[in-house]
This record gives C-alpha cells, sequence and structure tokens, in this order.
C-alpha cells in the first residue's frame, strides 16, 4: 500500500477509534431505555435492534448526511455544509438525541482542527460556528482532507456499531463475545448501506425508528441511567 494511503488508513482509524475525544461513550442512542423496557434482553434481541437502526433509523441518515459533507467539504462549499448541518440538527427526534450529535460534532471538529492542522478545514471551520452534527463534521473534515469517501463512510458505521455495543456490555446482559459475533454479523449490511449512501440523494433521507424516538424521550426522565441519551 503507497505511503499517503496508510497515513490516510491511519487517520481515518484515529479519528473513529474510542479513544478519540468526542464523548462518544456517554451516549447510548436510546439503548439503555430500550434496556429498561426490555426490548434489548439478549444477543438476538441487541443484534436486531441495532439492525433497525442501522437500516432504518439514524446511522442510515447519517450515513447520506455524511456523504454530502464530504463532497462539500471536498469542494470547499460552506454554504453547502452550513445548509446541511441544519438539516441534520432538525432531524434529531428529541433533545438528548440532538445533544449526542452536536456535542460529538463539536468535538470531532475541535479536536481534528488541533491535531491534523488543514487550511480547507479551517476555512470550512469558520461557517460552522455554533452546534455541529456529527457526521457532518466527520464528513466535512474527510472531504477537506481529500480522503476517499468510500473507507470513510463504512468507517463511521462500523464505529457507530461498535459504540453501541459497548454500551451494551455496560446496560445490558451481553458478554463481549456476544458483542464481537454482533459487530461481525452487522459488517456486511454496514458495506452495503455506506456504498448505498454514497449515491444517494437527500431526498432520501427518513428513519421509520418510531419506539426508539419515543423512548429517546422517555429516557430523559428515566429513574436509574448511566448514558446521556
Amino acid at each position: 500500500m503507497p505511503m499517503v494511503e496508510t497515513l490516510e488508513a491511519l487517520r481515518l482509524t484515529a479519528w473513529l477509534s474510542p479513544g478519540y475525544p468526542v464523548g462518544a461513550y456517554a451516549y447510548s442512542h436510546g439503548l439503555e431505555w430500550a434496556v429498561e423496557a426490555g426490548d434489548v434482553r439478549d444477543e438476538a434481541s441487541l443484534t436486531a435492534w441495532l439492525g433497525d437502526v442501522c437500516a432504518c433509523g439514524s446511522l442510515r441518515n447519517d450515513l447520506i448526511l455524511a456523504a454530502h459533507a464530504h463532497r462539500a467539504g471536498r469542494a470547499g462549499d460552506g454554504d453547502a455544509l452550513a445548509d446541511l448541518n441544519d438539516l441534520a440538527l432538525a432531524l434529531a427526534p428529541s433533545r438528548e438525541l440532538h445533544l449526542e450529535t452536536s456535542q460529538q460534532g463539536r468535538s470531532f471538529l475541535d479536536a481534528t482542527l488541533g491535531a491534523w492542522p488543514c487550511g480547507p478545514l479551517a476555512a470550512l471551520a469558520e461557517r460552522l460556528p455554533g452546534p455541529l452534527a456529527y457526521p457532518v463534521a466527520v464528513g466535512a473534515a474527510a472531504g477537506a482532507h481529500a480522503m476517499a469517501a468510500g473507507p470513510v463512510l463504512a468507517a463511521y458505521g462500523l464505529a457507530f456499531v461498535q459504540n453501541l455495543v459497548s454500551a451494551a456490555l455496560r446496560a445490558a446482559p451481553v458478554g463481549q463475545a456476544a458483542g464481537t459475533r454482533i459487530v461481525a454479523a452487522l459488517a456486511p449490511r454496514l458495506v452495503a448501506l455506506a456504498a448505498d449512501a454514497g449515491s444517494a440523494d437527500l431526498d432520501a433521507l427518513g428513519s421509520a425508528t418510531f419506539r426508539l424516538d419515543l423512548g429517546s424521550f422517555r429516557h430523559e426522565t428515566q429513574y436509574s441511567r448511566i448514558f446521556r441519551s
């Protein structure tokens, strides 16, 4: 593999690793309430729940938004990015999920600008001064750095699933071996989702995970909780 491609792969791995300072560990994306309600109780139910979130919920939307943000970032189109960010934030169905995406997005952009200085990304950041959706931040950064879109979208999807599996290990009766099997089972679906999202237009945005959305409201007043969403 050429050195440039190797460096790009390492950068992408760093950006989407659990150790990147975006605070992803603090969010369960409604999973904590799903465990409380009994929707997620074992390996099979967690696999099904995650599969729905990926294919019919926020991950599909995130990948479409990240793909469009990548194109705008690569073109240096700050106006398009600002409009895309407004749309992404408006798609968050609850206060907690809005906080989840906007806090991670802002943290990601700040950390990336600090560790990987990039003139084009710095210029785009001036157009994104307030709350920033996480997929828009990741897509814009990757585009500004001229990274290939396909691997970025697939890696974003994998990081999303891995973070929720990690949350399940803390909140649900699922062990590490089961968590690893779930990630392996969902990986082929993530590749297909990323490929579809890369060519989808914004009219394709939409989700159908109504119980998750309602659960994210109920989580706000859940008696015992360890996650922010």
